[in-house]
């Protein structure tokens, strides 16, 4: 058997398992004696600058060969040949294998929703519900424009169903500190659990609220009970029943009825709800001023208002309009400004 093949086999059993560290003091052990040897062999134009060896072995290592620097003597040719060289060569080829891998690994690990998350101001969304989760992000991601980021937060074991538009974390429970941490869940702005199982939903609600009470909190419920009892603990929470009956129903008896409802709640045609706050230290007024400058300035319905008693639809127009109502109006887009004045 050659040397050559038993060298081999050395190097792929040793030096293919070295960390980062041993790697590092191998590159370096290998530079010091290479320095040495070229000097012993009397190689004066590639030893007496630091930066001219440097950029001597990263070329040769690098199989680049521009020729500009070359060894000259007999022996340095032999030292280039049997040490430089070979030893070069497995040397760049670990560093790059390993810094490859390290990138490849921090992508996975992202993909795979193992990665923890620096973001802030951001909307949380819990659970999983295959073509019914990516809808509700799509909606997300229309009506935000940017301005938030999106983490989807799941349990099952599966990819990042939209790599490079949303962040991603898998977590083995919506309660699982750890996991949820990775989430930035104290950090989140608004967060969104829909899951198909409502026990789930109700546990991860009651944790989201105890771990950011401030965070505007929706939550998903086919047994309009469990959103009744979160209610209870959580007043704060908005809960969203299942309306598929009351929308079948009001179709029989209203035909039209569902292609309506669809259209006001889809954010990317027709015309769409939204909702304002009336500036807080701005002059009491009237809903019927507001319809007007609504209508008149927008093109914009205003349809309900709720000063913290509960949504009051279709109000009067002599229903006053005290700082910090919250307006809920019909518009082909959102308006980002209104001139109240």
């Amino acid at each position: 058997m050659s040397i050559w093949i038993l060298f081999q086999r050395w190097a792929v059993k040793n030096l293919g398992q070295l960390n980062g560290r041993n790697l590092l003091l191998t590159l370096l052990g290998y530079s010091a004696i290479s320095w040495l040897l070229l000097v012993i062999a009397g190689e004066r134009a590639l030893t007496h600058s630091l930066t001219d060896f440097v950029y001597y072995l990263f070329v040769t290592a690098s199989t680049v060969g521009y020729g500009d620097m070359s060894p000259t003597t007999v022996m340095g040719k032999w030292v280039v040949s049997l040490f430089i060289i070979p030893g070069g060569l497995g040397l760049f080829a670990l560093g790059i294998g390993r810094i490859a891998g390290g990138f490849i690994s921090y992508w996975k690990s992202g993909l795979l929703g193992r990665r923890s998350l620096k973001v802030d101001n951001h909307i949380l969304v819990l659970g999983w519900n295959a073509q019914r989760t990516l809808h509700l992000i799509k909606m997300l991601q229309h009506e935000e424009k940017g301005n938030r980021p999106i983490v989807l937060c799941v349990r099952p074991e599966i990819e990042n169903p939209l790599p490079g538009e949303v962040e991603f974390v898998r977590v083995a429970s919506f309660t699982d500190n750890e996991g949820m941490a990775r989430a930035s869940i104290e950090q989140a702005s608004c967060i969104v659990i829909d899951n198909p199982e409502d026990d789930v939903t109700l546990s991860a609600a009651l944790y989201c609220a105890n771990k950011n009470p401030t965070a505007h909190l929706l939550a998903y419920f086919n047994d309009e009970s469990l959103s009744q009892l979160l209610k209870q603990h959580c007043p704060n929470a908005e809960c969203i029943p299942s309306v598929a009956v009351e929308m079948l129903a009001k179709a029989a008896v209203d035909p039209g009825s569902s292609e309506l409802h669809h259209e006001l709640l889809s954010t990317d045609q027709g015309m769409t709800q939204y909702s304002v706050t009336y500036p807080s230290g701005s002059a009491i007024t009237t809903i019927d001023i507001l319809f007007t400058l609504f209508k008149q300035e927008h093109d914009a319905t205003l349809i309900a208002i709720d000063t913290g008693d509960g949504v009051e639809l279709n109000p009067s127009l002599q229903r006053e309009v005290p700082p910090g109502a919250k307006l809920f109006y019909i518009s082909d887009e959102r308006i980002n400004q209104f001139n109240w004045k």
